[in-house]
């Protein structure tokens, strides 16, 4: 039985094609056309079964004018010919009857097993589908098990996208991976996305930093003019103390390049910084080599020493500085966004330059918030632009209403981002490669960065540090009784934090992607001038109609052709992972320096193992 109900549907789809093909000969004459019946808005339903289906739709076939290649239909688009879908898909639908198939079909089916055809008609078609909703996406899935403090902020943002959350973790894969901490917070991670490079905290420790943008300063001197001159404890102690003991006998005004007013009054200040400190753990100031903490018990400390900024732009007779949060959306190729709103944070006693007297009053000279929130002057505001923490905005206002030329100061916060990030990004592509080998399957990283800017009078902004993890909470700390303190909503937080937090995930969003034209080269160098450039905003998904427009303004490659000649260290870095050989190492060995010797021809001699 099940054989001739085969045969039967073999002979149907023989019947089929022979009757297109005399379409196709009917169609080049005419005049053998019969006018087509009018068709009404809403046509009956055509009842076909067996092969009187075929002749219905040959007769319909000979009925329809002729059309152009090149026409379009009422929809917009490209019409093919009429016919051909209609035999292939009655075909399918006969074959499906025979054999017994269950498939959904577009129509009708009656009690008896025949198929009810909708309208043909190319208006009705287009209406049909303008009624039809929009299919669902499926909701992003976001990791947040590891997110610690940014828990908060992360939650609200996933709520206001309507994405779906898995606090406790989810055995399937996510479609992104929120870290509190470090790109190893969760190892079992091989697909998705990851809101932390691997090396990040290796690259923006104080000391790493401080040496790569030195790097920088020493190839491109006036283009790495907004960071103070440093040093590297303990190795460089003894440099230190020769040129600080220098500089005190002459008197002179700070080392730093940028400052260009001579002051023979002020002596030299330096602040102290160690290498894994944060929060304004372990920081302090000095005038005098002697006063150095150069051990910390019997170990040597590690950190920077540096010169203090002199002559900071006050407000309200206080020193600030700006957090502002910039987005590595990607480092291969190079991507970075800037938040349009960020934070300003308060010193809470009135500034006075560095004297012996004040140089440890840490409320005058250091603009850590987690320092000045002990301060029995700390101001908490429900305002933005009151308080010890006010909007970046509200101070550029500010200073926008005394004349101050706000997109100058816009301009130079952007080029000491870009310039700062093209500091650090060929070794963090060391370590990016070490941990996620081309060819091996592994996540796509993205990051939320804070840099610390502190503005001089003369608004001239100056690098302090760089953080890697900054702090995304919501809330602040509060005395609400003697010695009790506890987490209070803040509205500065909440206002800035959760917008970047959730711009970020839009701009992570997998159904927004499209594939990049870009190609890597062989060890992840790259073509500046092959960057493909994207507009600021992506095409907003219907469920995101109700948000407001991006905070996160797109730089690098935006402003690209500006510095793609300072990317000279990142193309040497590309030929180090070049010759690297072995995957996920991070030290170029004897063997590997003998062959990039030769394939750069260095050397026309031949190296000995030992050489």
């Amino acid at each position: 039985m099940m054989c001739d109900r085969h045969a039967q549907a073999r002979v149907q789809l023989e019947q089929e094609k022979a009757f297109g093909n005399d379409a196709e000969k009917e169609d080049a004459h005419p005049e053998a056309r019969v006018p087509a019946p009018p068709v009404s808005p809403e046509p009956p339903g055509v009842t076909t079964a067996g092969n009187d289906a075929a002749n219905i739709s040959n007769h319909t076939r000979k009925n329809r004018p002729k059309q152009r290649k090149d026409e379009k239909d009422s929809c917009g688009n490209l019409d093919k010919p009429f016919y051909a879908s209609e035999v292939s898909d009655h075909a399918a639908k006969n074959l499906s009857n025979l054999t017994g198939g269950v498939k959904t079909q577009k129509g009708k089916s009656e009690t008896n097993g025949n198929y009810v055809q909708g309208p043909r008609n190319p208006q009705e078609a287009c209406s049909e589908e303008a009624v039809k909703p929009a299919k669902k996406r499926r909701p992003v899935t976001v990791d947040s098990a590891k997110a610690k403090t940014s828990l908060e902020a992360l939650k609200l943002s996933i709520k206001q996208l309507k994405w779906k959350e898995f606090p406790l973790g989810r055995r399937a894969a996510c479609d992104i991976y929120w870290h509190g901490v470090s790109f190893h917070d969760n190892d079992n991670v091989s697909s998705g996305q990851v809101n932390k490079f691997p090396g990040m905290i290796e690259m923006l420790r104080k000391i790493n930093t401080s040496r790569a943008v030195r790097t920088m300063q020493e190839l491109f001197p006036e283009e790495y003019d907004f960071y103070p001159r440093s040093w590297i404890l303990p190795e460089e102690f003894q440099l230190f103390c020769a040129q600080a003991v220098m500089q005190m006998i002459h008197q002179g005004a700070p080392l730093i390049r940028m400052v260009k007013e001579k002051d023979a009054t002020l002596s030299p200040t330096f602040i102290v910084k160690p290498d894994g400190g944060s929060q304004g753990d372990g920081i302090y100031l000095i005038r005098d080599p002697s006063e150095l903490k150069a051990t910390v018990g019997s170990q040597a400390r590690q950190g920077v020493v540096q010169e203090y900024i002199h002559k900071p732009l006050l407000i309200d007779k206080l020193k600030f500085d700006i957090r502002l949060y910039v987005l590595m959306k990607s480092l291969e190729p190079l991507e970075i966004y800037i938040a349009k709103e960020g934070l300003t944070r308060f010193c809470t006693e009135p500034y006075q330059e560095p004297s012996q007297k004040n140089l440890s009053h840490v409320f005058m000279h250091l603009t850590n918030y987690s320092l000045n929130v002990h301060s029995g002057n700390f101001v908490h505001s429900e305002s933005q632009s009151t308080g010890s923490k006010r909007t970046l905005s509200s101070v550029l206002y500010r200073l926008a209403a005394k004349g101050v030329d706000i997109k100058k100061v816009w301009s130079d916060i952007i080029a000491l981002v870009i310039k700062t990030l093209i500091a650090v990004v060929p070794e963090l592509k060391v370590y990016y490669h070490a941990e996620i080998p081309p060819g091996k399957p592994g996540p796509t990283c993205f990051q939320i960065l804070g840099f610390d800017i502190l503005l001089m009078k003369n608004l001239k902004p100056v690098l302090l540090e760089v953080n890697s993890n900054p702090s995304m909470r919501i809330e602040h700390e509060q005395e609400v009784a003697p010695g009790v303190f506890k987490y209070v909503p803040s509205p500065v937080d909440k206002e800035v934090k959760v917008g970047v937090i959730r711009d970020t995930l839009r701009l992570m969003d997998p159904g927004h992607k499209k594939p990049s034209i870009y190609q890597l080269r062989p060890g992840g160098l790259e073509h500046s001038e092959e960057i493909p450039m994207e507009s600021e905003t992506p095409e907003r998904s219907p469920d995101e109609g109700a948000l407001p427009s991006l905070c996160l303004k797109q730089v690098y490659p935006k402003y690209a052709k500006q510095f793609n000649h300072l990317r000279l260290v990142e193309r040497i870095a590309g030929l180090f992972i070049r010759f690297l050989g072995v995957k996920g190492n991070m030290r170029l060995g004897p063997t590997a320096f003998r062959t990039f010797i030769r394939s750069c021809k260095l050397s026309n001699s031949n190296f000995t193992m030992a050489a």
